[in-house]
């Protein structure tokens, strides 16, 4: 007789972990680790990273998922280091070489062109990338042997600067960035500016929206602190240690203060008029609160709290 396959309990875990993700694996790998030791109910990633990428890749437990928009919109910030010299297919060390140059550009030179990459400005994507070609993936017809040429766009550098040159062959970068820049095309277009060539080396996250370096956890970390567990021991000691609350997703959105009736209203889905001289009068996107646990997402027209996503918390 085939053996009962037993399920094992999923958690009901609301909140962010922000992962420092490892070299060597993709975003999907390491949500799967953490999906292992956690068993949530419901998990999901803001940002993937390469898999030669490593750093900040928050995760999103529970209710949580619910805010991750407002994480992938947020600003970015990439340390990279850029090899002179070579360029390569995928602007990364995964693709083949495709230009060469003797050239070496100096720390001045290099400094003097950053202005130009900063602001506003047009990148044209990598040709292996996840963006779109009549419906199909860049990097599989890519990948397939057919020839992607993808349009400029526009994308937002709010900073660029030159951290080091370790030696005359190489340059580190750390660049803020907004949604949908691509690092890869930054060293590309470097190279190329400065009359060599550029691919990256070396790629490291260290911040996504309002997650940084200091809320970063490793998955070592994670995996010694589960081992260490008693064997009637739950998920719920490492939730307290790594996991942050739902709310932390949304420190840039206007916040307003409900009541206890309020708040029972909102979660049925009703709109409820705003008290107090701090309320808001107007806002496109905000979230409603009470005793500082999030309610729901919505909007305020004339002073009325309408939401759009509730929050079961």
């Amino acid at each position: 007789m085939a053996r009962q396959q037993i399920k094992r309990k999923k958690n009901a875990i609301n909140g962010w972990l922000v992962l420092d993700k490892p070299y060597g694996i993709t975003s999907n790998e390491a949500l799967s680790r953490i999906k292992r030791i956690f068993s949530p109910q419901k998990v999901g990633h803001a940002g993937t990273l390469d898999p030669r990428a490593s750093g900040l890749l928050p995760v999103a437990f529970g209710e949580a998922t619910k805010t991750v928009p407002f994480v992938m919109d947020g600003r970015k910030v990439y340390r990279f280091e850029v090899t002179w010299g070579v360029e390569t297919d995928t602007d990364d060390t995964e693709g083949e070489v495709t230009a060469t140059s003797d050239l070496r550009p100096a720390p001045d030179a290099i400094a003097a062109v950053l202005g130009e990459f900063t602001g506003t400005i047009l990148q044209v994507p990598p040709k292996f990338s996840a963006i779109k070609v009549d419906g199909e993936r860049a990097y599989d017809l890519a990948r397939d042997g057919e020839d992607v040429t993808l349009e400029a766009r526009p994308i937002d550098v709010h900073r660029l600067d030159l951290v080091e040159c370790p030696d005359e062959n190489r340059a580190v970068f750390e660049a803020e960035c907004g949604k949908g820049t691509y690092v890869r095309a930054l060293a590309r277009d470097l190279g190329r500016r400065l009359g060599t060539r550029g691919h990256v080396t070396a790629l490291r996250r260290l911040l996504v929206g309002p997650f940084g370096e200091d809320d970063m956890v490793g998955l070592d970390e994670i995996l010694q602190a589960a081992g260490e567990l008693a064997e009637d021991e739950g998920v719920q000691s490492l939730v307290e240690e790594f996991v942050l609350p739902v709310r932390e997703a949304m420190e840039e959105l206007v916040e307003v203060a409900v009541s206890l009736d309020d708040a029972a209203r909102i979660r049925k889905g009703m709109a409820v008029l705003l008290r107090g001289r701090e309320a808001p009068l107007n806002t496109e996107i905000a979230f409603a609160s009470h005793a500082n646990v999030p309610v729901a997402i919505g909007s305020v027209d004339k002073g009325r709290f309408q939401p759009t996503r509730v929050f079961h918390l």
